[in-house]
């Protein structure tokens, strides 16, 4: 009986483990910031970052900004013919994660370091996050479409960053089978763009 109770015990604290490596992130912060106008004469890529995390409050507000809901079932983000077909995946010092935009919440895919594995590019191991968008392109109109969809969100992340004195880069650069593996992308699922942000030097 004694065995069993401490079975069931380790168990509870197991599971409460696992749940506890997902991130449940603040409610986004929708007012303020800088005047659009503004931001977009800010906007700018940065290729030199500090190796400074953001905080959860940040990360909360950057990932709504990028392709959060604006409405209980739309996004900040338009996508060709509302297949809302894009997930985000974020490379933190902590781990590798997907934006649950519904939840507000990131989930744990990979514990550990990956950002130098996002890009080929020095600059992506220092980056606070490295955003990778993941098309299902089952779900897309097109891939075509796919990829407009892709520009909309780097634009929302480059204009929240421009606002908020972060630095940011849309990147090309990077090894689609390695991100695949590391995501652990199934089907249809396939790395578009990437996409780092960070703290400027």
């Amino acid at each position: 009986m004694k065995k069993m109770f401490f079975i069931c015990v380790f168990a509870l604290i197991g599971s409460a483990m696992l749940l506890a490596q997902d991130i449940n992130l603040p409610t986004p912060v929708k007012t303020g910031g800088k005047p659009l106008m503004q931001a977009l004469s800010e906007r700018k890529s940065i290729r030199s970052y500090q190796d400074k995390s953001l905080s959860d409050q940040t990360l909360s507000n950057l990932l709504w900004a990028a392709n959060g809901f604006n409405r209980p079932d739309k996004r900040t983000a338009p996508t060709a013919n509302n297949r809302q077909e894009l997930e985000l995946y974020v490379a933190l010092k902590s781990g590798i994660y997907l934006y649950d935009a519904q939840n507000n919440r990131l989930k744990l895919i990979r514990k550990g370091d990956f950002r130098k594995n996002t890009g080929v590019q020095d600059f992506v191991a220092t980056a606070a996050a490295n955003i990778i968008f993941v098309s299902d392109l089952g779900k897309a109109s097109s891939e075509q479409y796919a990829f407009t969809d892709c520009g909309f969100v780097a634009q929302n992340i480059y204009l929240y960053c421009a606002s908020e004195g972060l630095g940011s880069v849309v990147r090309g650069s990077f090894n689609k089978d390695e991100l695949a593996k590391l995501l652990n992308l199934t089907g249809k699922m396939q790395v578009l763009l990437t996409q780092s942000v960070g703290y400027p030097k």
